[in-house]
């Protein structure tokens, strides 16, 4: 089940002095109000200028007017947030976001040090999340959709609202009387994201009045049996060595052999492979039986290959 915008307030417990993502929408506003109320003088926010839309000037303006209102320091990031070519706009806008806010974190140490940041996404996001892991054949790590706290560039990042319903977050401000900016790209449906929203979340309410807390405790075990996966690919790798001993690989089973193979690719060379280039692999690895067996499969952005008794794994674009 959800729970209400109070409720998830009051369960809050950031390190202060915080920071709030602020995009100037109903669910980044509720959350700045909320935290500057129940933390006054502790609160700074993050507003990030995409560059993309002609509306982006007017975010900035509204969210400059909130923070002097509510006496919260702002700090404002401009960038270009274009997506590269076979990159998704959202995604890149994601990206350049989180890069933004961890400059703004790194650049606080000056002053007084951010510890916490928080992100106003709510469950319904978090629904539409697990739907796109779910269109894209996602393994366990997809289905944990997003986490409710995290670490990364020595900042604590928390999502509080993971639990409240985005409808809920919005009656809540209208009984501030706050207002709030629509952007006007949210009910373009050329974006995955929005027909999500749109099409297929009236319709899980109408036919599974709880989906929300349903999907959102799939997602949670999803997670945990994600962890439980990255603990013993960790273990295994200890085992198999970095790089991956060939013999020792294959005493694991197919499955482990999967998992740590994954986490090893992830961790060493920030790289994931397919799932048909993971099967290749392990088909090569189980057929590997003479010393004149060669491996040398796409893998990502580069080439798993066989060294001796040892995987290695290259990028020939780096290469000098």
């Amino acid at each position: 089940m959800t729970v209400s915008f109070d409720l998830a307030i009051a369960d809050f417990s950031p390190a202060l002095p915080m920071a709030v993502g602020l995009s100037g929408g109903a669910d980044s506003t509720a959350l700045l109000l909320a935290c500057a109320r129940k933390w006054p003088g502790q609160v700074q926010a993050i507003h990030v200028h995409h560059g993309l839309q002609a509306a982006a000037d007017g975010f900035e303006q509204h969210c400059a007017a909130l923070c002097q209102s509510l006496n919260v320091p702002l700090w404002v990031k401009r960038l270009d947030a274009r997506h590269t070519p076979g990159q998704s706009p959202e995604d890149a806008a994601r990206q350049a976001r989180y890069k933004a806010f961890e400059a703004v974190a790194i650049a606080s140490k000056a002053q007084a040090a951010i510890k916490s940041i928080a992100i106003a996404q709510h469950a319904d996001d978090q629904v539409e999340t697990l739907l796109l892991a779910l269109s894209r054949g996602a393994g366990i790590a997809g289905l944990a959709a997003m986490p409710a706290r995290w670490e990364r560039a020595g900042v604590v990042w928390h999502r509080p609202l993971l639990q409240v319903a985005g409808a809920d977050i919005r009656s809540w401000l209208r009984l501030q009387g706050q207002p709030w900016v629509e952007d006007p790209t949210n009910t373009d449906q050329r974006y995955t994201r929005n027909r999500i929203r749109a099409q297929l979340l009236p319709a899980l309410e109408a036919a599974f009045p709880a989906f929300r807390g349903t999907f959102a405790r799939s997602a949670s075990n999803a997670a945990q049996a994600a962890e439980l996966l990255d603990e013993l690919a960790q273990q295994d790798l200890l085992r198999v060595g970095a790089p991956p001993h060939i013999t020792a690989l294959q005493g694991l089973s197919r499955a482990r052999q999967a998992n740590v193979l994954r986490h090893w690719l992830r961790v060493a060379h920030a790289t994931t492979p397919s799932a048909a280039q993971l099967g290749e692999l392990l088909n090569q690895l189980a057929a590997c039986t003479t010393r004149g067996h060669r491996i040398h499969i796409k893998v990502g952005r580069g080439f798993v290959v066989r060294s001796g008794p040892q995987l290695g794994w290259y990028n020939p674009e780096v290469l000098v």
